[in-house]
């Protein structure tokens, strides 16, 4: 399986880059992890450093699992736990979002908890694999509000679930139905809030369109966020794959 890969991550205007993003690869099989520890609690970063790297290195040491969503589940469960431990150990409220993509035989698996996003691009079509952890989403769910508002609206930041987060941390699992190949062209876009609050979900895919690798589809939409980033912009980090 061959794949193009760019990832970009930024402090924004904030001190400290929350975020955390990383990738392992082989000739037949790929995994990408991006973690957005929450801003206002104590050691966001080393929450989402724990979170990824414990993910990679169960990936690295694993032979191959019968279900991917299943080993996903159990990987964040176990990451939960880890971060869990350092809580105690630090006497801190770390805690972050997570979203990981496993490309494995040609097939996609997905695991989110959060609002770090993850979406999907092929046959001229976007679509949003996961669905928001946050009070904002259940408003858009709920009627209250539109899809694009959601970018904007005042309660985006209120997280209804998280890692580090005993008892509201269920991740949510999903794969491209009925055994589905990927194809080339087929390109997924992984990316925190700082990233995501910027961009509608055309603009991603017509940028996607318009490029020929992935690091020229992330600096399209980079100039699209530079353009509508504000002085005090949250951390923004985002990870390109496409299938060749």
């Amino acid at each position: 399986m061959k794949l193009d890969i760019y990832t970009f991550t930024n402090n924004g205007g904030r001190k400290y880059n929350e975020d955390f993003a990383d990738f392992c690869m082989d000739s037949a099989r790929a995994f990408f992890v991006l973690a957005d520890g929450l801003g206002g609690h104590y050691g966001g970063d080393i929450a989402s450093h724990c979170i990824v790297k414990h993910l990679i290195a169960a990936w690295a040491a694993d032979a191959g699992a019968a279900s991917r969503t299943e080993w996903l589940e159990r990987q964040i469960a176990e990451a939960n736990d880890a971060l869990l431990m350092l809580q105690k150990e630090r006497e801190g409220r770390m805690k972050s979002t997570v979203v990981a993509l496993c490309l494995d035989a040609g097939m996609a698996s997905w695991a989110h908890v959060g609002d770090s996003r993850l979406y999907y691009l092929s046959s001229g079509g976007i679509e949003r694999l996961t669905a928001d952890h946050s009070v904002t989403y259940k408003k858009y769910r709920a009627g209250e509000i539109s899809r694009d508002a959601m970018n904007f609206d005042e309660d985006r930041s209120s997280l209804l679930r998280a890692v580090g987060d005993e008892g509201h941390c269920e991740p949510e699992c999903g794969c491209l139905g009925c055994g589905r190949q990927l194809m080339p062209g087929d390109a997924f876009l992984l990316c925190s809030d700082g990233f995501w609050e910027y961009l509608y979900d055309e603009e991603i895919l017509v940028d996607c369109l318009k490029s020929e690798t992935a690091e020229e589809w992330g600096q399209l939409l980079m100039l699209r966020v530079m353009k509508r980033m504000k002085p005090d912009s949250d951390n923004l980090t985002f990870m390109a794959v496409v299938v060749r």
